[in-house]
């Protein structure tokens, strides 16, 4: 290995898919590095991730959990990350701060088309990673079956640092393909230096001369020495692989169990070794000049503590007491999951938690000056799963708005809508499980329970033939009464025209003052027309009337045009209005066939398909789809495609919907009125 290694702080974020052990993996690489005494498990909930309730009671990860720990010396920062791609936004925040990834896989073949999301973001922001297969203690798969999976989902070059050491149905150690010395494991401690065995050399040199050829693809010096059969020297191939890593050249690959911690000792060596510092992720961010600078990339909202931001200083210091903007950090912090070890400063490198900056969000880089522009950040996914959602508590109302926006502080990818046509308050995530966890949490934490349901889908209705009518009010209880009168003209418009209000009175029938309220009598009526829903693509004109010189007032004129609407509007043969959205769908292609076959069992119009720009084996199948049927089209879709297939919708227009479902949708209505 070389001598010489960098001593600032670095950040590895371990990520992958749910159940492949990245949890379990935390633990044992802080246990390594003396931070903790013995290694909890999910099972007995005493990990130093997954400390919330929410992550404990599902024994999965649901929002970044950060530790630190010293190895040989040097400070390393882990961020684990949540597997679910229902918690997405956690994990691709806590990769743009990283020095490297760590993807953390299981030895199943199949599983690994799961990881094809993840290698596109890191290529795409070029973020440095490497693979830990883990729970390789037993398995009947091939490692180089394994690595072909792996290869097919990863646009960059895959290379294999090790090769196992079997016995029997188990594997014991492995050999080292650059020191070119074999290790066996040894559960909790570091592996035990060995010769290596007999029957394993044949298998050793041809994956050294892989990885020798991988690396001379991008370095012409290296490819001439192997094609003159130079051997090169040691220190030399982990020259290239530092560089080659460091430029996201090659996806470095490592064998081991992390429950057993077998190979996670050599996993932080190489860690060590070959991670660039901070200065490459302000290079990536394209961070501004000035010191001191703190990208957030994750916000808490803590019981007792408040408000926390958790940052990474990229450039110069910071201290407990000092201002970024008009924004004081009250409280720097080390946090272990949720808990916080105080501390008086930090340095370039370190993760920090910084208290109170109240006015600061997720994604802002932070200077003296306050909040910079132009880093590159991603943007938050569109939400495309739903609950409508009540206080189980009537005098709850006015604490679930605010704490509800402290979860979308917490989490971009929530967001709340109050749907004007259906009356209700809508929560939107990425899935079931990301809007039952937020549930959780405004109990757990904000003492808010609520209930939900499936929200209503925003039908409207219109109208298909004319009609004129003619209405009066006419109240008369001693004194001043009420008198309005009034003839009006419907017709319909054509789709997504709206409403119109016009008058053509002539001779003063209707004095002018009094037309404004005719309208105003239209438009509440507009709420809710002959088959329960808002009605649109109409026009309406005032003709005709009669006024009193006494009763008539704004009231009666308002009425009398209510009273009208309700007399013409089931004349006018009114038809049900469904919201239809364009939806694209993106998948590995090897499941665009299904795909296609779900969007029409769920009444979907396919538009056509093609390649998925710049994500090789995957389609983007374009459909017109009835917002109806989105609802738990994800979960569906999910299923279908190893939890990778995803999908981005808006509203298109509005098209009729007759027959049973119809009836159905307006049955539907009626009972619930």
């Amino acid at each position: 290995m070389p001598g010489t290694t960098p001593a600032a702080p670095r950040v590895a974020a371990l990520v992958g898919p749910y159940l492949s052990g990245k949890t379990t993996l935390l633990e044992s690489l802080l246990h390594t590095c003396g931070a903790i005494d013995r290694r909890g498990n999910q099972k007995d909930g005493n990990t130093v991730g997954d400390a919330a309730p929410e992550a404990r009671s599902r024994n999965m990860s649901v929002e970044i959990s950060p530790a630190t720990g010293k190895f040989l010396g040097e400070t390393w920062h882990f961020l684990d990350c949540p597997g679910s791609v229902e918690f997405w936004n956690d994990t691709q925040s806590a990769l743009m701060v990283a020095d490297v990834a760590v993807v953390v896989c299981d030895p199943e073949i199949q599983r690994a088309l799961t990881l094809a999301p993840l290698f596109q973001f890191l290529d795409q922001h070029e973020i440095p990673h490497m693979v830990f297969i883990n729970k390789l203690d037993h398995t009947d798969v091939r490692v180089r079956e394994m690595m072909e999976a792996l290869q097919g989902v990863s646009s960059r070059k895959l290379v294999l640092r090790e090769v196992p050491i079997r016995d029997g149905d188990s594997i014991s150690g492995y050999v080292d393909l650059v020191s070119e010395r074999a290790y066996q494991y040894k559960p909790g401690e570091p592996s035990d230096l060995i010769s290596i065995p007999g029957g394993i050399e044949d298998r050793e040199a041809e994956a050294r001369q892989e990885l020798l050829e991988s690396l001379a693809d991008f370095d012409d010096d290296l490819l001439e020495q192997l094609l003159e059969d130079t051997v090169p020297e040691k220190q030399e191939i982990y020259a290239h692989l530092t560089r080659d890593l460091g430029g996201d050249l090659i996806v470095p690959v490592f064998l081991g169990a992390a429950e057993q911690t077998h190979g996670v000792h050599r996993l932080m060596k190489a860690l060590r070794h070959e991670t660039p510092e901070v200065e490459k992720v302000v290079e990536r961010l394209g961070a501004p000049s000035g010191n001191p600078l703190v990208q957030v990339f994750k916000t808490y909202h803590m019981p007792h503590t408040g408000k926390t931001s958790l940052g990474r200083v990229l450039r110069g210091s910071v201290k407990d007491g000092m201002s970024l903007g008009s924004n004081k950090i009250s409280g720097l912090f080390r946090m272990m999951g949720h808990t916080q070890n105080k501390i008086a400063s930090a340095g370039a490198g370190d993760i920090v938690a910084m208290g109170r900056m109240d006015d600061v969000a997720s994604g802002q880089a932070l200077s003296a000056s306050g909040a910079v522009s132009g880093v590159d950040w991603p943007a938050p996914q569109q939400a495309i799963y739903s609950f409508a959602i009540t206080p189980k508590k009537r005098e709850d109302e006015v604490k679930l708005s605010a704490a509800i926006a402290k979860l979308m502080d917490e989490d971009a990818s929530l967001s709340v809508e109050h749907n004007q046509d259906t009356n209700e308050m809508v929560l939107w995530g990425q899935g079931e499980i990301h809007l039952q966890v937020a549930a959780e949490r405004l109990d757990n934490r904000y003492h808010v329970a609520v209930e939900s349901r499936r929200p209503q889908t925003p039908y409207k209705e219109t109208i298909r033939k004319p009609t004129k009518q003619h209405a009066r009010h006419k109240k008369q209880s001693g004194g001043h009464g009420q008198f309005g009168d009034v003839q009006i003209e419907i017709k319909p418009l054509p789709r997504g025209s709206g409403f119109e209000f016009t008058e053509s009175i002539t001779g003063g029938a209707v004095p002018r003052q009094y037309i404004p309220a005719v309208e105003a009598g239209v438009r509440d009526y507009m709420k809710e027309g002959p088959l329960g829903f808002p009605v649109v693509d109409f026009a309406v004109n005032l003709f005709d009337g009669q006024y009193h010189a006494v009763d008539s007032s704004d009231m009666a004129f308002r009425l009398a045009a209510i009273a009208g609407m309700k007399e013409a509007m089931p004349k006018c043969n009114p038809v049900l209005l469904e919201p239809i959205c364009e939806v694209h769908v993106f998948v590995p292609n090897a499941y665009t066939a299904k795909v296609q076959g779900l969007i029409s069992k769920r009444r979907g119009q396919i538009l056509g398909f093609d390649a998925k720009q710049g994500w090789s084996g995957w389609d983007e199948v374009a459909a017109h789809m009835p917002q109806a049927e989105l609802h738990d089209i994800i979960v569906e879709l999910r299923s279908l495609t190893f939890g990778v297939g995803t999908y981005e919708w808006k509203f298109d227009h509005l098209s009729e919907l007759t027959g049973r479902l119809a009836d159905d949708v307006v049955a539907s209505r009626k009972k619930a009125a």
